[in-house]
């Protein structure tokens, strides 16, 4: 009953700040790709020569690419949390993965807080047909599912991780794929990558007669490594085989995304259809490219939140241009708004900037302070905050303050800590008071132990190489 009662309240505070004062013939459809895990550098509009992406690279080149584009977390599903709600995920305390050993069902499951008001929600309750395909991660329960969340339509799992091929190997059949509330037999299914792209496209036809919200949140290229042999072909030059593998299953998606744009063209909508495109965190670890910057998912330096981030309306954004001014996923939300005229009835708590004029002009934005904040155990915290071109990083697994000027040195390779500790002082006087309007996580995941051991990790295998230096 009281997990009815706050989707109730959900439902009911979208209908409050959702005033749309433009017409559904002047309401852009809007598409936002999410892909998994992907490094900064695996797409060519990033500079990556070896795994084709053509139809990223045409979507940048018809758009704007950022070179600063952050997300609000540096691992999956606190992201996602991020982005769907335009909050910062610590406000709420969505700050961990649910993990799939907590009980899936019953008020005590994690998942996105159900008072929390989502993109979705919103958009619907605008005029917009509503449909979220792919990787969901904000909770396994079905109160949690998408289609409890301001999505008309759903197809896709509800965890973290999934085999390619639809196995749900030893956990329960609610772990699998679904259409909305029903299970889709394995039989169904393809590579997910290719069923979430056919998916997709086989929702643009349905509605082409009125503006929709697609909400296509690729698996891809997280683990396990599954790739077809139609898209291995497509990295056959790659002679590491893990990193073809991991580059078959970034050019699968991309073919995807293609898709998707032809089924857009072919409603004559290319102009009238805003395309935005991003990773949910930085590269995985293993077989990810994040160069030039440092890290990876997980991480607060650049290479963990800093991800591939381009969008496309050609029939209003300048095309072809990088944009340098940093911006953020929690962005999207006020932006998406103002491209679909959605007024709001009354201020929404949300954390980022509406940057449609931004866009439009090609103009900076204002300086401003961006936060991040992992969990590492019970009161245990990783931080860190951009301002301007200053960074601090609090790495609580080498548990010290690190400092430095992305202006001169954007790869976060000179710590300047020990150098200027007034600066220091000032920007951790700036988390401190971020972080009062932040609360404790309502859950944990293995983050913490995880991190900890990559670090101890890293130094055996530093120690090791060492050994046989003379002293």
């Amino acid at each position: 009953m009281k997990q009815i009662c706050l989707s109730l309240l959900a439902f009911a505070a979208a209908l409050l700040v959702a005033l749309p004062h433009a017409s559904a013939a002047d309401q852009p459809n809007i598409v936002l790709i999410v892909a998994d895990d992907l490094g900064f550098r695996d797409v060519g509009f990033n500079g990556c020569q070896e795994i084709p992406t053509p139809n990223l690279d045409r979507l940048a080149a018809h758009g704007i690419a950022f070179d600063a584009g952050y997300v609000s977390h540096p691992y999956c599903s606190p992201s996602r949390a991020g982005l769907l709600t335009g909050r910062y995920q610590q406000h709420f305390g969505h700050e961990c993965n649910p993990e799939p050993k907590i009980a899936a069902e019953g008020e005590t499951a994690p998942g996105l807080p159900l008072d929390e008001v989502t993109l979705a929600d919103v958009l619907k309750t605008a005029g917009y047909a509503t449909g979220a395909i792919g990787k969901w991660h904000l909770g396994d329960s079905r109160a949690y599912w998408p289609d409890k969340r301001g999505f008309d339509h759903w197809f896709g799992f509800s965890g973290g991780g999934m085999s390619y091929w639809g196995d749900v190997g030893p956990r329960r059949e609610m772990f699998g794929v679904h259409r909305g509330d029903d299970l889709v037999p394995k039989a169904e299914l393809t590579h997910l990558t290719d069923d979430f792209s056919n998916e997709a496209v086989k929702f643009i036809r349905a509605h082409r007669d009125q503006p929709y919200f697609l909400y296509l949140a690729y698996n891809a290229p997280h683990a396990p490594d599954h790739a077809t042999r139609r898209h291995l072909e497509r990295v056959e030059h790659i002679e590491y085989g893990d990193r073809a593998v991991y580059g078959a299953m970034v050019a699968a998606m991309d073919a995807g995304i293609g898709q998707v744009l032809e089924a857009i063209a072919a409603n004559d909508a290319t102009d009238d259809t805003l395309v935005i495109f991003l990773s949910d965190n930085g590269g995985r670890r293993d077989h990810a490219v994040n160069f030039p910057y440092r890290g990876h998912k997980g991480m607060l330096f650049e290479g963990g939140v800093r991800v591939p981030f381009a969008l496309s309306w050609p029939g209003t954004f300048p095309q072809g241009i990088r944009y340098e001014s940093p911006v953020t996923s929690l962005d999207l939300f006020p932006t998406i708004l103002a491209a679909a005229g959605v007024q709001p009835a009354a201020p929404m708590r949300l954390d980022g900037q509406n940057i449609l004029a931004n866009l439009k002009e090609n103009q900076p934005l204002p300086a401003r302070d961006l936060f991040w904040r992992y969990a590492v155990g019970e009161g245990q915290h990783g931080y860190a905050v951009r301002s301007g071109s200053m960074k601090l990083v609090f790495s609580s697994y080498k548990n010290r303050k690190l400092l430095f000027d992305l202006a001169s040195d954007p790869y976060e390779q000179h710590d300047l800590a020990a150098e200027r500790p007034a600066e220091v002082e000032r920007l951790w006087g700036l988390i401190q008071k971020w972080d009062e309007g932040n609360i404790e996580p309502r859950w944990l995941d293995p983050h913490g132990p995880n991190v900890r051991k990559e670090e101890a990790d890293r130094q055996q295998v530093l120690d090791a190489a060492s050994r046989g230096e003379r002293k």
